[in-house]
């Protein structure tokens, strides 16, 4: 449903939100190790969630990415979505035809609808405070 590189951006954020409440950043490699992605890939995707202003960066001695722990409670699964992929999610066709429309649909249109719907509001409700929670208590897990 997503990208390589909106998964590696979802991931990466979360983890850097699971640091948010100590002092200093976390660095590129262990990003990258933490979420299992390449480091030359990871930068570039940390570079757009910067830009996106959805990570903050510093560079030098002590430098690293960090989420204010104020930002964690607005900062939503939507943001990272947009930032990486854009509204392709919500706009696909459900079997990759590019000319499915309502007066031209594709055999799954009408259910795909629905889940892109319930997609849709998962990722406008989800804020990073709630997935780093998840990681905090040992509930969910960002690689196996």
């Amino acid at each position: 449903m997503f990208s390589k590189s909106c998964e590696y951006a979802i991931r990466a954020t979360i983890f850097i939100a699971t640091h948010s409440d100590r002092e200093g950043k976390v660095g590129l490699k262990e990003i990258a190790q933490q979420i299992d992605s390449p480091i030359a890939f990871t930068a570039k995707i940390l570079q757009v969630l910067v830009k996106n202003d959805i990570i903050k960066s510093s560079k030098g001695v002590g430098g690293g990415f960090m989420i204010l722990r104020e930002d964690l409670k607005n900062i939503k699964l939507l943001d990272i979505v947009v930032a990486i992929d854009g509204n392709s999610v919500f706009l696909r066709c459900g079997l990759g035809l590019s000319n499915c429309s309502e007066d031209h649909p594709c055999p799954v249109h009408e259910k795909f609808k629905f889940i892109k719907k319930d997609l849709a509001y998962m990722l406008e409700h989800t804020t990073l405070e709630e997935l780093s929670f998840g990681i905090k208590k040992g509930w969910t897990f960002l690689k196996y």
